[in-house]
């Protein structure tokens, strides 16, 4: 638990300081016209949105490594191989660091079209709308219900699905992840319609999604975030058109 509160601290110390990056100039080039895009800015936006991801998913991730943990001791004293917890993580973070890429690739092509500015986040209605209806939609999914119920309840798919050694913890940990994917990439999504790097709405990401994933109520929470979601991006819609 110590060291999961250290990683966490650091990445959102990261986050706060800007992720890397010059804001001042990074706020004047988003505000007034694209940023250019070279190799190594590249792999800056990358670092940002994977650190983020950790930032945001490792509260509600915590759960499922402190239970491998658990069932990984209790190997050790079955005599079994003890395998490490940074393992299970590792493969994890594999999973979020493939959405990571994905997202820095759509970065660059709605900023490349004028679309998109890192602080404030889409500049486009009509993108701006298909984005929280998108979202909306993919909340009352049952296959967002499967996921959300895997990362509610890890017990079960520890327990029967566990795998020995180290490969079979990254394996466990990237199986899980794309769990986690499933129920919360469209949320992630999210950043695009409010800003990559608005921190007030990276926070308020990460406390709905620790939300409906630890609360008694939080398979309630999907449906009632679904239906809001749509109806703000409807709405975007019907004003534009009055």
């Amino acid at each position: 638990m110590g060291a999961l509160a250290v990683v966490f601290v650091l990445a959102w110390a990261y986050m706060l300081a800007g992720a890397g990056m010059d804001m001042d100039s990074s706020v004047m080039k988003a505000m007034s016209m694209p940023v250019a895009w070279t190799p190594g800015y590249a792999v800056l936006v990358f670092l940002m949105w994977w650190i983020m991801m950790l930032a945001m998913m490792l509260p509600s991730a915590s759960p499922a490594i402190l239970l491998f943990a658990r069932v990984s001791h209790n190997q050790k004293r079955a005599g079994r191989p003890f395998v490490p917890a940074g393992f299970f993580l590792a493969g994890y973070l594999m999973v979020w660091g493939l959405f990571s890429l994905i997202a820095t690739g759509a970065q660059w092509g709605l900023e490349a079209s004028g679309a998109f500015s890192m602080m404030t986040g889409s500049r486009n209605l009509e993108i701006s709308a298909t984005i929280l209806i998108a979202a909306g939609l993919w909340q009352l999914t049952p296959f967002k219900q499967a996921c959300l119920r895997h990362c509610r309840g890890p017990l079960h798919f520890l327990m029967q699905g566990f795998r020995p050694g180290a490969s079979g913890a990254i394996r466990m940990g990237a199986e899980h992840g794309l769990f986690c994917l499933g129920c919360c990439w469209f949320l992630m999504g999210l950043l695009f319609y409010g800003g990559v790097m608005n921190i007030y709405w990276i926070a308020g990401l990460a406390v709905y999604v620790l939300l409906e994933k630890m609360i008694p109520a939080g398979h309630w929470m999907s449906y009632v975030s679904g239906l809001v979601l749509v109806v703000w991006g409807g709405s975007l819609l019907l004003v534009d058109s009055l």
